[in-house]
C-alpha cells in the first residue's frame, strides 16, 4: 500500500496533474491533425505548384548533422527533430503513402514560385516580387535640424553616429517607427532606421530562402549598411532581433558602436543542443497562458501553422476589415497588421533557423563582442512571460559581464517599448 501511494499523486498535486494531461492529450490530438494535413497539403500542392516545396515530416537530417553539414548551412535542426512518440508513429504508419508530402532533395529551389498558392498576392504583399527587387524595405527618419541650415552643414563624420533599429518576430518597422522614432529625444544629430526584416513587413518573401541567420544578416548588409555608406553605427533590437544584431555586430565589430538589446533570446549552454533548448523553452507545450499555447502550436506543427496562416495571412484585408468595423476605428494596431504581414514560409523558417538555430551561433557571437569590447545595454521587463527575464538577468549577463542591464518593473515583452517610448528615446540617446 506504501508503494502504491507512491506512485499516487498528492491531493495538493492534483490541479497539475489534470492539466498536463489535459495538455498531453490536446497536443496529441493536434499531432494527428498535423499529420492528416500534411497529406492534404502535399496533393494540393501537387497539382497547384510546379516545383512543390513540401514539408519536413519525411526527411531525415541524421547525415547531415553528422557530417556538420547543419552548421555550415545554418538550418536548425529543429526543422527535422521535433520530439512526438504519437505524431512519429503515425508519420511511419503513413510513410508508405505520404510520399507526396516529400521535399525532393534534388530540386532546384529557385523554381520555387513566390508568392505561394496559400499566400496573399494582393498589390500590396506582392509589391517586392512584381518589382523584381531583392533589397529589404525600411524606414529612414533624417535628423531634426535644431535651426535652418543644419542638415546642410552636417558633416560626413556626423553620419557615422546613424541607427539601425531591428524588430522582432512576426513584427515590421513599425515596432520602431511608430514608438520610438517619434520622440525628440531619439532623431537628434543621428538618422534612424527600421527594417522590415526578410520575410516580413514589406520586405521579400521569397519561397526559396531557408530564412537563416546568415540570410537576415546579408540581407540588411545589402540592404542597408552598403548603400546607406554606413561606416559606423548604432545597433537596437527587440526579441528575436536582438540574436541578428548580435550577428551583424560580431561580423562588424569595427564598425558597430553600440549595441542595445530588449527583451534578447539567450539560454545557458547545456548538454543539449541549443536549438533544442530554445524550442523546449520558448515553446514549451502547455496549454496556459494562452500567448505561450498558441507559440507552442505555431513552432512544433508545420501543417496546422500553415493553415493559420492561410485563413489569417491570405486574408488579411478581410480582417482589418472587420476590426475596422467591430471597433469603429479608422486604422487596425500595428501590432495586429504586422502578424498578418508574412508568409508561413518565412515565419515558420525564421522561427526554427534563427530563433532556434541562432541560438548556436550566440556564444561565438557574444565572445566576438566581448573581445571587441563593443558596448551593449540590455533591457528587460521583468514581468514577460514570452522571453523570461533570467535570459537577461543571469544567462546574458554572465556571458556579457561588462554589458548594462535595465530591468524594467512591471513590463511585459511588448510594453517594455510601448508605454515607456519617451523615456526608453531617452536611455537610447544616453547610451
Amino acid at each position: 500500500m506504501a508503494a502504491l501511494a507512491d506512485l499516487m499523486p498528492c491531493p495538493a498535486k492534483w490541479p497539475g496533474a489534470a492539466m498536463a494531461a489535459l495538455a498531453a492529450a490536446v497536443f496529441a490530438a493536434l499531432d494527428v491533425v498535423d499529420v492528416l494535413l500534411c497529406l492534404v497539403y502535399g496533393v494540393l500542392d501537387g497539382f497547384l505548384e510546379e516545383s512543390p516545396l513540401g514539408c519536413y515530416c519525411h526527411r531525415n537530417r541524421g547525415k547531415a548533422a553528422a557530417t556538420g553539414e547543419e552548421e555550415a548551412d545554418g538550418v536548425s535542426d529543429t526543422l527535422y527533430v521535433r520530439r512526438s512518440a504519437c505524431r512519429d508513429a503515425l508519420l511511419r504508419l503513413l510513410g508508405p503513402v505520404g510520399g507526396g508530402t516529400r521535399r525532393k532533395e534534388d530540386a532546384s529551389p529557385a523554381k520555387a514560385r513566390s508568392p505561394r498558392w496559400s499566400d496573399c498576392g494582393c498589390g500590396k504583399c506582392g509589391k517586392w516580387w512584381s518589382n523584381g527587387g531583392d533589397r529589404l524595405h525600411f524606414v529612414l527618419q533624417e535628423p531634426t535640424a535644431p535651426n535652418k541650415g543644419a542638415e546642410e552643414t552636417r558633416s560626413e563624420s556626423d553620419r557615422g553616429d546613424d541607427a539601425i533599429f531591428i524588430h522582432g518576430f512576426t513584427s515590421s518597422s513599425s515596432f520602431w517607427a511608430q514608438t520610438v522614432f517619434p520622440e525628440p529625444a531619439a532623431a537628434n544629430h543621428r538618422r534612424l532606421i527600421a527594417v522590415d526584416l526578410l520575410g516580413f513587413g514589406d520586405s521579400p518573401k521569397p519561397a526559396n530562402c531557408a530564412y537563416t541567420l546568415r540570410d537576415h544578416v546579408e540581407a540588411i548588409e545589402r540592404s542597408l549598411v552598403d548603400p546607406l555608406h554606413l561606416g559606423s553605427f548604432h545597433l537596437v533590437s527587440h526579441s528575436m532581433g536582438c540574436t541578428i544584431a548580435i550577428a551583424l555586430a560580431a561580423k562588424h565589430p569595427a564598425r558597430v558602436k553600440s549595441v542595445t538589446l530588449v527583451a534578447p533570446l539567450y539560454f545557458l549552454p547545456c548538454e543539449e543542443r541549443a536549438s533544442q533548448v530554445a524550442l523546449r523553452r520558448l515553446a514549451e507545450k502547455k496549454l496556459w497562458p494562452p500567448l505561450l499555447f498558441g507559440s507552442a502550436v505555431m513552432s512544433w506543427y508545420e501543417h496546422i501553422g500553415r493553415t493559420i496562416c492561410f485563413v489569417v495571412c491570405k486574408n488579411h484585408r478581410f480582417w482589418e476589415w472587420l476590426i475596422k468595423i467591430l471597433t469603429r476605428t479608422s486604422g487596425v494596431d500595428i501590432v495586429v497588421r504586422d502578424l498578418t504581414r508574412h508568409t508561413h514560409h518565412s515565419a515558420w523558417h525564421t522561427m526554427h533557423n534563427v530563433i532556434c538555430g541562432g541560438a548556436r551561433a550566440q556564444d561565438r557571437n557574444l565572445e566576438a563582442l566581448a573581445a571587441a569590447g563593443v558596448p551593449v545595454r540590455v533591457v528587460h521587463g521583468d514581468a514577460d512571460q514570452v522571453v523570461p527575464v533570467e535570459c537577461s538577468s543571469r544567462h546574458l549577463k554572465s556571458k556579457l559581464p561588462h554589458a548594462e542591464l535595465r530591468v524594467v518593473g512591471g513590463r511585459d515583452h511588448r510594453t517594455v517599448v510601448f508605454g515607456r517610448e519617451e523615456e526608453l528615446a531617452q536611455e537610447l540617446r544616453a547610451f
